[in-house]
């Protein structure tokens, strides 16, 4: 038989009455009134789940919830709150809580929340078989790095969960391959995941693509379109680069996460749907709110479960393990010979900074698979710019590059006399891949830096590797 819920709710009246929904739901419950008494119940067999009041008459909630992280790590802890105290149910879910209940909250919900937590509880051998095939990739990711083991971990404790989650990280490092794996770890996983990015629509359609139009609505719409989020409804729907979102278009969208309901352009009512939001961005998020460029209450409405994607620098150990597994699958698509990388290729590749991250390191293995065959990859079929001695160093351009915070590069004299002579396509690529760097792998930001459109440095990045960005590596 299947170990009871713990309950853990002071107020006897309250206690009472989830006790007998869950019992009539079929769910085996004990009850506890004081942190002391749920702690002596963990101690004598960890509960499959925990519904915790983090108002408790002898401590605060959260002490369970960190030693239950620590000593129960398959134990899923669901918080409840009063309305007033949000705040403490995001500071519950950052500290390791698989969901949250706000008071007061009704039958379904809180049996959904349950359900939720037991079917994503692992089954006692299946630790060490995640471990195992994690070695081999997870979900879409490759790499054994602790701090990939870390994201590993964290999509599958709120993949089940229905918090939003809010990924943040360079460009190229992953963004969209962890909220597609948070969609296939949730409940939702058979219904819909539409990615949306925010920074590739025109901000004039934007409205438009998010929540739809009717026909006639505007000039041009020439028929009834259902937008993104009608598209996702019982799925997720994920907004990358959620901080190029317009400013009027943010006031919607807080109105919509706190509804659950969307309005096309041109209709005169509401309509309800049930979405579940993930949402990335390359820029500092806390650092928009403070420029006034991201809403304050929209920021702590999206920022509920943050997830940070390292940069592939961070993390040298995975850099081989991506290039061989990105290597063996290529070469099947292309008919090629390629089984590995000589030693002289494979340090190159470690030794690099990889400003672009995990989508420029797919680049650069999928030119050498096209142009070139054999079994093993040497230096000399790398691109020019990872050969072991490259032609010109990066900082050639150092005096060119603009200070941050600036509009526009203005080069010095030194800058320039570094160029004298070099053929201005390589002019080009240098002045747009040091502005990279510089941006910290930000291709938006490196774009507003030259003034060109993120789009357009996108082309030019493809076309200097020679073929198109891997779809899904955001």
């Amino acid at each position: 038989m299947a170990a009871p819920i713990l309950l853990v709710e002071d107020t006897a009246s309250l206690s009472m009455l989830y006790q007998a929904v869950l019992t009539r739901a079929g769910h085996g419950v004990v009850c506890a009134f004081s942190l002391a008494e749920a702690r002596a119940r963990c101690e004598q067999t960890p509960p499959p789940v925990v519904l915790l009041d983090l108002q408790l008459p002898d401590g605060d909630g959260l002490e369970l919830l960190d030693r239950l992280r620590r000593e129960a790590p398959d134990t899923r802890v669901i918080v409840i709150t009063a309305n007033g105290s949000i705040n403490r149910a995001v500071q519950a879910m950052r500290a390791g809580a698989f969901d949250f209940l706000v008071k007061p909250f009704d039958e379904g919900r809180l049996l959904s929340a349950v359900e939720n937590a037991l079917a994503s509880a692992p089954a006692p051998s299946e630790g060490a078989a995640a471990a195992q095939g994690e070695a081999a990739g997870f979900e879409g990711f490759i790499g054994t790095s602790p701090a990939m083991a870390e994201i590993y971990r964290m999509v599958r404790a709120i993949g089940r969960s229905t918090a939003t989650v809010f990924i943040t990280g360079e460009s190229g490092t992953g963004k969209e391959v962890c909220a597609r794996a948070i969609h296939a770890m949730s409940t939702r996983a058979a219904r819909p995941f539409v990615p949306l990015n925010c920074a590739a629509i025109p901000r004039d359609l934007l409205e438009s693509e998010v929540f739809g139009h009717l026909k006639g609505a505007f000039t041009g719409a020439l028929s009834d379109k259902p937008g993104a989020a009608a598209v996702a409804d019982g799925g997720t729907l994920f907004l990358d680069e959620i901080c190029e979102m317009d400013l009027s278009l943010q006031t919607k969208l807080l109105r919509f996460l706190q509804t659950s309901t969307i309005q096309p352009v041109g209709a005169a009512r509401p309509v309800q749907v049930d979405v579940r939001i993930v949402c990335a961005t390359n820029r500092d998020p806390a650092e928009e709110v403070r420029a006034g460029r991201f809403r304050e209450d929209l920021y702590y409405r999206l920022h509920v479960v943050p997830i940070h994607m390292p940069p592939l620098r961070q993390r040298p150990g995975d850099i081989m393990q991506i290039a061989q597994s990105s290597l063996v699958e290529f070469a099947a698509e292309e008919g090629k010979g390629f089984i590995g990388f000589d030693r002289e290729a494979a340090d190159i590749l470690t030794a690099r900074p990889w400003p672009g991250n995990v989508r420029q390191l797919l680049n650069v293995v999928r030119n050498v698979v096209v142009l070139n065959d054999g079994p093993l990859v040497t230096p000399a079929m790398l691109p020019g710019e990872f050969s072991s001695t490259p032609s010109r160093p990066m900082t050639t351009l150092q005096g060119v590059v603009a200070a941050p915070g600036s509009v526009a590069a203005r080069p010095t004299a030194q800058g320039i006399a570094a160029l004298v002579g070099t053929p201005m396509a390589d002019v080009e690529r240098e002045l747009i891949e040091a502005t990279i760097a510089h941006c910290d792998g930000s291709i938006p930001r490196a774009a507003r830096m030259l003034e060109l459109s993120p789009s357009t440095i996108y082309r030019k990045l493809e076309s200097w590797t020679g073929v198109q960005r891997r779809a899904g590596v955001q």
